[in-house]
């Protein structure tokens, strides 16, 4: 990296150029392009908790609220814009991406063969049976299969189809075909993949640039750790070989924390034209979910917004600090509090059970509107009717127990 000073980037316009990044800037209006979206976030990360809608729709919606749940099966099983796969977490990428996520399956087969997770799958030849009845009879659910857990039946226990299928998932020999009610139906890879994508072969090198590159280019600064755990697809010492072979190209920025502190990071090269160029903020409200890729980063969060947050879902709830299922509430680039909300789809209710404000920030009448009518339009999108209020509307009165 160049020699001269640090450019110093101050924490609001940090957080600004963070959420602009993460297309959370602008109010999430006008055309919708899903695939845009998921393209400049890069991936979106896929979860099966439904407390109000599942997280990879919430993150969508909150980015054009024009955006519908089923939009985004269609452009995996008919539209073959996607495919699914591990990032830090299991999600769906643009299938563009897809040659350059031939090291993850290997990486994600050396894993498994050395972790004992799999040892009770079936073998190379059953694992090949179970190919054969895909090739013959189209993308296969769990469902299609018959085999049973041995054994004690713990928690993460998973019978032996179940394991291979996955393995084959992992390993980039099977794909997800489509979802039906979230529940996955595999594929063999190249009956999905267009053909010049799956041929493609690209050296690692030019896989780890690629990844290293664009991640940088979606958080906008950040260190290299921060880099690496953004897909989850590479190690350590190869984000930092990457950063000592294209030194030329990065930035060295000092950051500022949201506690006053500094810190150093690395940015692309055109970091001050992004820093002269981010608008401020809309004063919109919005209602994150707690898989969004602005709240992820948990380092990143409490360091850029103060801002400490933690799922609590497998926290028993004797011992939980907030509550089960709890979305960080954002206004303009501050993160203002906290809300509890559940669907009750019988009923067609969003229920909110509690609601805190963050500490010195004043609840006003103008924010609780806001409030309100970010709840009017979440409730909408998941066909919800009405709004209930398990607790009082002002969160200063409302503190965790």
């Amino acid at each position: 990296m160049a020699s001269k000073p640090p450019l110093r980037i101050h924490n609001r316009d940090a957080r600004r150029l963070w959420l602009a990044a993460q297309g959370l800037a602008t109010p999430p209006t006008g055309p919708l392009d899903t695939m845009d979206i998921i393209r400049k976030l890069g991936f979106v990360q896929l979860d099966t908790i439904r407390v109000v809608s599942r997280a990879h729709h919430h993150i969508i919606w909150n980015r054009n609220q024009h955006y519908r749940e089923p939009m985004l099966n269609k452009l995996m099983a008919q539209h073959r814009q996607l495919f699914e796969h591990f990032t830090h977490d299991a999600s769906v990428l643009p299938i563009e991406f897809y040659p350059m996520w031939q090291r993850q399956f290997r990486r994600m087969k050396q894993r498994y063969d050395r972790a004992g997770y799999f040892t009770s799958m079936p073998n190379e030849e059953g694992r090949e049976a179970i190919k054969r009845r895909i090739a013959q009879e189209g993308p296969l659910s769990t469902h299609a299969f018959d085999t049973k857990v041995k054994g004690p039946k713990e928690m993460w226990a998973r019978p032996p189809h179940k394991l291979a299928l996955d393995y084959m998932w992992f390993c980039g020999e099977l794909t997800t075909s489509h979802r039906e009610n979230f529940k996955k139906f595999y594929d063999l890879a190249h009956n999905v993949i267009p053909v010049d994508l799956h041929s493609q072969d690209h050296g690692d090198e030019a896989q780890i640039d690629w990844l290293c590159d664009a991640a940088l280019q979606r958080i906008g600064f950040g260190t290299l750790g921060e880099i690496q755990r953004f897909w989850g697809a590479t190690d350590a010492s190869e984000v930092k070989d990457w950063a000592n072979r294209n030194s030329a190209n990065l930035i060295e920025v000092e950051l500022q924390a949201a506690d006053g502190s500094w810190s150093t990071a690395i940015a692309p090269p055109d970091i001050e034209t992004r820093l002269a160029n981010t608008p401020p903020p809309t004063s919109r409200l919005r209602i994150l979910n707690p898989f969004d890729p602005v709240i992820r980063d948990r380092n990143r969060l409490k360091r850029l917004f103060g801002f400490d947050y933690r799922i609590e879902i497998f926290v028993p709830a004797a011992k939980r600090q907030w509550g089960y299922y709890v979305f960080p509430i954002l206004e303009g680039d501050r993160l203002v509090g906290r809300i509890e909300a559940k669907a009750d789809r019988a009923k067609g209710h969003l229920n909110v059970l509690n609601l805190w404000s963050e500490p010195k920030v004043k609840w006003t009448n103008a924010r609780a509107e806001k409030l309100a009518a970010e709840l009017d339009r979440f409730a909408r999108f998941v066909s919800l009717q009405e709004i209930n209020w398990h607790c009082g509307t002002q969160p200063e009165y409302w503190q965790p127990e």
